[in-house]
């Protein structure tokens, strides 16, 4: 990490700086559904939400117990059809999904939020659409306004209110995206650290993460 992204990192810490009015106080998600989900890195909880305010609905997968003192890792991490279960090497997502789940399970204690909002909110229709125009040249940002889209539709003050729901407090945000961070405080949550997800990308998601770091403000090295 370089010293300008430590320094933001550390910045990113501290609550005085954000909107603290983007917190809702009246409930927005509302748990409908928990088992137990035994995998491959041990027994998790798996705890199914959905949205009053819209159609959306989340799940969130943890481990260990949710206590408001005592820090865990959490993510927030947006679906990714073609990398979370197809292993596309076009984007870094299902590396990260991974190393996270490795990481929890290593600790015995965190959770993950997967938020249903393929290819950061446009759906996974026109997510092809844009993988067509990035294969003509475009980044993933200029792709998505050539469809008529916003750069990032995604939004996660839910995901911060599914953690608080769970019990949490104080958080390790396993992330390299800043807004992640920046909802996770305005949702409430004391986060402590930034864990990073230093992970050796495929050699075709080169240009993705450079739009990422460059145009989008990513806390990430990028292998030359």
């Amino acid at each position: 990490m370089s010293a300008e992204e430590m320094l933001l990192s550390k910045e990113l810490y501290k609550t005085s700086g954000w909107d603290m009015s983007e917190r809702r106080e009246e409930p927005s998600v509302m748990k409908v559904a928990e088992t137990r989900l035994p995998t491959v890195r041990g027994e998790f909880r798996l705890a199914g939400y959905r949205s009053l305010v819209s159609m959306e609905e989340f799940v969130c997968l943890y481990q260990g117990e949710m206590r408001a003192a005592e820090p865990a890792l959490v993510r927030i991490h947006a679906q990714c059809m073609t990398g979370d279960i197809f292993g596309s090497t076009k984007c870094d997502c299902g590396l990260q999904l991974q190393r996270t789940l490795d990481l929890i399970s290593e600790v015995g204690r965190g959770a993950l939020v997967y938020q249903l909002q393929e290819g950061r909110g446009i759906g996974i229709i026109n997510k092809i659409r844009a993988y067509t125009l990035q294969e003509e040249g475009a980044d993933t940002i200029e792709a998505n306004e050539r469809l008529g889209l916003a750069a990032d539709l995604r939004e996660y003050h839910q995901c911060a209110e599914i953690l608080r729901d769970l019990g949490l407090g104080r958080v390790r945000a396993v992330t390299n995206n800043p807004e992640k961070i920046r909802a996770l405080v305005a949702g409430g949550l004391n986060v402590i650290e930034r864990v990073p997800l230093d992970i050796e990308p495929p050699t075709e998601a080169a240009f993705y993460l450079s739009t990422k770091k460059l145009r989008m403000g990513h806390l990430l090295e990028l292998v030359s």
